[in-house]
């Protein structure tokens, strides 16, 4: 199954109903037993995981079904519990959105509202994050802090501003301590806000879009692993929840891919066999001007929407490459993630755009305030601090005015790659170890390089409220390396 791109479907009536027409990952089972999602660590793991699955491409990919929002409301229910699903080959117990691995697509458009009834049916509390995505950070919208417990079921209500930035964003649980068990055992989604095609040029607003989801998984017997994660383990990297699916593209057609890493602590560098990416947005926020790239390296919660042209007849890999994070970190091999068929009557390939979203550039804004974020971590991989403190839910770690601009140097004074990600606000990318980096538009989720630094200006808009920055790297974010960001009135 492929959607064409801006198809929208409603979100009214049976959920259960819209969910039947979902492909791929199965159901469960009556007898459930409990899940138990302890804390992690980095780099040591007592029970080891088994090799990573592999297999020939056998089934085109297929796209989660979504949830659309309609006369401005997405109003749904995620069930939130311990199923066996199919997974390559295998009847795997995963934690899941609505009984799937790959729950369903939540979409909706700038100034829209979405209602969720969010029944938790664990043993263990969690929550719901919206990634990347400009709401309040208060009540019952995109609030971090609170504590769904096992057995209740708490509505969640976001209003979205009409400003809101067209993309691709994701969903995941954010529980302090259980992030990384929890996004890494299943529970993580897509997220798109409809209106990128006002940017495309006529004769591609209609095109056809494929969600491209990256979530990987470790396998202990007949589960998906959620204890004591190892990072450098061997994994499973899914597409949509699928082992290397086929993507059917046709000659000289054009299709936007949303390439979302949605895992819970690894790094994916994405190359297509030789053909380039032209990049349209990036952290659901469109780019000024369309960059082509041979390769994208995109940490966990990172997001990238690009235009994919079909080459000659024939078939190339979508791949991730070999990507080394550091002597502390971690060596991640090469990979299959999907295998791509150009094939069928060729079609003219129409220009690609080069100028695309109004430029918004932070370069010459007042700033209000200087900050320095300092990552550090102890030798063992078992604590890991910003400015020299663990996270803390009952202290405030940094205080930013609403309706200002700041400038942050985070530092990684460690000997690997951590990624740097803050809630609510977007920032722009203004030094990479000293070098200016040209602005094609705004981000959430970001590298800094092993004993580097990065400078990013970032402004407070909208919304007052308590939230956090931190190391998306689940892993570390659970190990300490997250700070509390209050934005005053």
């Amino acid at each position: 199954m492929h959607t064409r791109f801006l198809r929208r479907w409603s979100a009214t009536g049976s959920v259960l109903a819209v969910l039947a027409l979902a492909p791929g990952c199965g159901g469960g089972a009556p007898d459930d037993p409990p899940v138990h999602a302890s804390p992690v660590s980095s780099r040591s793991a007592p029970v080891s995981p088994s090799p990573a699955l592999t297999g020939p491409a056998t089934a085109g990919l297929r796209d989660p079904a979504q949830l659309v929002s309609e006369n401005g409301l997405l109003r749904t229910r995620i069930v939130v519990e311990r199923k066996k699903v199919e997974l390559a080959g295998h009847r795997l117990w995963a934690l899941t959105y609505n009984g799937r691995f790959m729950p369903p697509t939540l979409r909706l458009g700038p100034g829209d509202r979405m209602e969720i009834a969010f029944e938790n049916r664990l043993d263990r509390q969690t929550n719901l994050h919206v990634h990347g995505m400009h709401v309040s950070p208060s009540g019952s919208s995109d609030n971090i802090f609170l504590s769904i417990a096992p057995g209740t079921t708490y509505h969640y209500a976001y209003r979205f501003p009409k400003t809101l930035e067209p993309g691709t964003y994701w969903y995941h649980p954010h529980a302090h301590t259980l992030s990384a068990a929890q996004t890494g055992g299943g529970m993580s989604g897509i997220i798109v806000v409809d209106g990128l095609d006002r940017y495309l040029p006529p004769a591609l607003r209609h095109i056809t879009e494929h969600v491209i989801a990256l979530k990987d998984f470790q396998i202990v017997r007949d589960e998906i692993k959620t204890q004591n994660l190892k990072m450098g383990a061997p994994t499973t990297r899914t597409v949509n929840g699928q082992l290397n699916p086929r993507i059917t593209i046709r000659p000289g057609e054009t299709q936007l891919w949303r390439l979302a890493n949605i895992s819970a602590n690894i790094f994916y560098k994405v190359a297509l066999n030789g053909q380039k990416f032209h990049v349209v947005a990036q952290d659901g926020y469109p780019v000024n001007t369309v960059y082509p790239a041979d390769s994208i390296v995109i940490p966990a919660g990172a997001r990238y929407d690009v235009l994919v042209q079909g080459g000659p007849p024939g078939t190339r890999l979508l791949e991730t490459l070999p990507y080394n994070t550091g002597k502390a970190g971690n060596q991640f091999p090469r990979a299959t993630l999907a295998t791509v068929r150009s094939a069928g009557r060729p079609m003219t390939a129409q220009p690609l755009p080069t100028t695309f979203a109004p430029a918004d550039d932070l370069g010459t804004a007042r700033v209000a305030a200087r900050k320095t974020i300092t990552y550090t971590e102890n030798k063992a991989g078992t604590k890991f601090y910003i400015n020299g403190r663990q996270f803390d839910h009952h202290r405030v770690d940094f205080r930013v005015k609403l309706n200002t601009v700041e400038e942050w140097t985070i530092r990684n004074n460690t000997d690997e790659v951590h990624s740097f990600h803050v809630h609510t606000n977007d920032f722009q990318v203004m030094s990479i170890n000293g070098k200016p980096q040209r602005n094609y538009g705004f981000q959430d989720t970001v590298d800094i390089p092993q004993r580097g630094k990065m400078v990013i200006r970032t402004r407070f808009l909208d919304y007052p409220g308590r939230t956090v920055l931190h190391c998306h790297v689940l892993n570390h974010e659970d190990l300490g390396m997250m700070s509390v960001l209050q934005i005053d009135r």
